[in-house]
């Protein structure tokens, strides 16, 4: 079996997913470095430029990981990338997304999330979130769009000590009419 495209370039209506590249460093950093984007994140200092570095260089080196452009502007407004990509299990995590708080309240996050969700369902039969347990912005977020929380709380040493919830969602669902949570 081949290996799935992990950085496709996926247009929407208003956003544009395309892969992170090295080059987009000053622009998504500026965009990145607001405090409140991060503030009920588990990486709360994430605006600062140290940590933003950390993110950035680790999303570039992943090969999985996307900027956000608004199509409109051709401004970049925020990032998520996939990890874990479990081929037996046919299962990939979604994650590490942002969004500018310009963008927040409207289309965008739901847009990223089905464009990034159906190309995902086209390798894998289940998508899941790590949502810090403190994230209630994440968590609402994904409850919105038809995410199921498994039971318990989840650590990981990629995550550090914060517990996080897992919000699955399972391909037959998505196809079965979750998609248009995300439309």
């Amino acid at each position: 079996m081949a290996q799935p495209d992990f950085q496709p370039t996926l247009i929407g209506p208003t956003v544009m997913i395309r892969p992170m590249s090295s080059d987009d460093w000053p622009e998504l950093f500026a965009a990145g470095s607001d405090p409140e984007i991060w503030k009920v994140h588990p990486r709360a200092n994430r605006y600062t430029e140290p940590e933003f570095k950390t993110y950035f260089d680790s999303g570039v080196a992943s090969k999985m990981a996307f900027v956000f452009v608004d199509r409109a502007t051709g401004r970049l407004i925020g990032s998520s990338r996939y990890h874990g990509h479990e081929p037996e299990r046919r299962e990939v995590e979604i994650g590490w997304t942002f969004v500018v708080r310009s963008h927040w309240g409207g289309p965008t996050n739901r847009e990223v999330k089905r464009l990034m969700l159906d190309h995902a369902f086209s390798f894998v039969d289940t998508v899941i979130f790590w949502v810090g347990e403190a994230n209630w912005r994440s968590q609402g977020a994904m409850t919105k769009i038809g995410g199921i929380k498994r039971d318990g709380l989840f650590t990981r040493e990629l995550s550090g000590t914060t517990p996080h919830f897992i919000f699955e969602i399972d391909k037959s669902r998505y196809q079965q009419g979750g998609r248009a949570l995300v439309a």
